[in-house]
């Protein structure tokens, strides 16, 4: 996809400094905007209307394809994500790390790389489930062969920095919409998914205890019945 090389790397001084005194941070894009480009594909792509399913992140933008774009959304799921609600727990002090702290350069040390991912996955995974280091370092090696980027990586971290408290915009939301969590998740606590729930009309919210912030092979039945309930509100209700 398009990388936006002139925008260089994000100053999170300069980020910090603005949303402090109540400016508009300096960053590339902001998340409305990427769930702008979400509904831009559809469009594109001729598709009138669809399930909108997010993960991390990409559950943030889900939230906004269904706030901004209602008519693009004939569901929700938003999965392991949060509102931006200030007053919300903090990411342990362990998962902010694997966050800021990206290990050696693979174009130097792979090995370490691939060592480094793979403690991070564990630190926020799901304790439930631990996933076998092989699993992890092939997983990791393919996301570093399909593209390794990192300035990309920080200016995205930006754009959920710079993006403000999504509420007043979920309570708009009126397409079906289930909040998936994991109870033990500590890089998004679980109270961002109760957070999530209690703010968009009518969404139901499914804890799973043991589960961290990934997602576990065991669990996939889990994830997709929870899509489906999803989607199967928005058939009853056409």
């Amino acid at each position: 996809s398009e990388k936006f090389e002139a925008a260089g790397a994000p100053d999170f001084g300069a980020v910090i400094g603005a949303l402090h005194a109540g400016k508009v941070p300096p960053v590339a894009y902001t998340l409305a905007q990427m769930a702008d480009d979400a509904a831009g594909l559809l469009n594109a792509l001729g598709i009138a209307r669809a399930h909108i399913v997010g993960v991390s992140m990409g559950g943030m933008i889900a939230q906004l394809v269904a706030a901004d774009h209602p008519d693009k959304t004939l569901s929700l799921t938003s999965i392991m994500s949060t509102t931006a609600n200030p007053d919300l727990p903090r990411a342990s002090a362990e998962a902010m790390a694997v966050l800021n702290e990206r290990g050696p350069d693979p174009e130097d040390d792979l090995d370490g790389y691939l060592a480094h991912a793979v403690r991070g996955s564990r630190t926020i995974g799901s304790p439930a489930w631990p996933a076998e280091e092989a699993d992890l370092r092939e997983r990791t090696l393919a996301d570093y062969r399909r593209s390794f980027y990192p300035v990309g990586f920080a200016r995205q971290y930006a754009a959920i920095m710079a993006s403000p408290d999504r509420r007043p915009r979920l309570k708009t939301i009126a397409a079906p919409t289930v909040v998936v969590h994991g109870e033990a998740d500590p890089l998004v606590p679980v109270e961002g998914g109760r957070d999530t729930a209690r703010n968009i009309p009518g969404a139901e919210l499914v804890v799973v205890p043991g589960m961290g912030h990934d997602l576990p092979p065991p669990l996939y039945d889990t994830i997709v019945e929870a899509i489906e309930r999803a989607a199967n509100r928005a058939k009853a209700e056409v």
